[in-house]
């Protein structure tokens, strides 16, 4: 089974400073659990005048205690306890066209839940033009024009899968082929209901994984609007100071003390 979320909105905001926020968006007061952000590649194509990005996100993350429920005791191993995960990151931007395509798929735990997120970035076909490039208050220089943006996540759990195949797979190769009217009703039950516990199981973990896909949407909408209100009101500068305050936080620190984190 596979369940699919979408949704979509619209920041009040022009396409460049959306773009620029998309870049500059952790930590933010909504996503302090972002401990670390890495570039693993960047390139221009001056053909397609495209940028395309790899980033790689490490957050501080663990396993819902419902999910847990589900799980055999001891399968996790020390990796449950963690408290880490780590998420890849891509994307290409189109400055002059106005859209921004990004895919994030989570590097841990693939075999319980597997997450996609792919979203698109646009400036309304009714936009006004990619602002001069000098100008460097993107905000004020487009007014008026906003960006749409919509949300397409893909869960698919695998968990058990293997095991059922495997199952499967050894009983075809130790069958012997049954003689006319044999009674072959035990085998085909044992397998039927073994194949729907773990169906079921893979369902409920799909659910789950939803409702905290719903979740994590909404804060994430919200820690982008933070980001492009502070480059609003205070540039790029005033945006670099909110991602210190709030890696700050992260940590435990209170920003206004004279005590930092070296």
């Amino acid at each position: 089974m596979v369940k699919f979320y979408e949704s979509s909105f619209n920041y009040d905001y022009p396409f460049p400073a959306v773009s620029l926020a998309y870049f500059l968006r952790y930590p933010n007061p909504y996503a302090t659990h972002v401990l670390s952000t890495d570039v693993i590649d960047r390139h221009f194509d001056s053909s397609t005048q495209r940028l395309s990005t790899t980033r790689l996100h490490l957050k501080k993350s663990k396993l819902p205690p419902t999910l847990l429920k589900l799980l055999p005791k001891g399968i996790l191993g020390s990796s449950a306890d963690a408290g880490q995960s780590y998420i890849l990151e891509k994307s290409v931007i189109d400055v002059k066209e106005g859209w921004m395509k990004t895919e994030s798929r989570n590097l841990e735990w693939t075999g319980i839940l597997s997450v996609i997120e792919k979203q698109i970035y646009r400036r309304p076909c009714s936009g006004i033009a990619t602002p001069d490039s000098s100008n460097l208050d993107l905000v004020e220089s487009t007014k008026g024009e906003g960006t749409d943006v919509t949300t397409t996540v893909t869960l698919l759990s695998r968990f058990g899968q293997a095991r059922v195949l495997r199952r499967k797979g050894e009983a075809g190769a130790t069958s012997p082929i049954p003689a006319s009217g044999s009674d072959e009703e035990g085998p085909a039950k044992k397998g039927f209901f073994s194949s729907w516990s773990t169906s079921s199981l893979q369902r409920s973990i799909e659910m789950i994984g939803l409702r905290r896909t719903r979740e994590a949407t909404g804060k994430s909408n919200e820690g982008m609007k933070v980001v492009l209100e502070r480059l609003r009101r205070g540039g790029l500068g005033r945006v670099l100071e909110g991602m210190q305050e709030d890696r700050l936080r992260a940590f435990g620190q209170d920003p206004g003390s004279p005590f930092k984190r070296a």
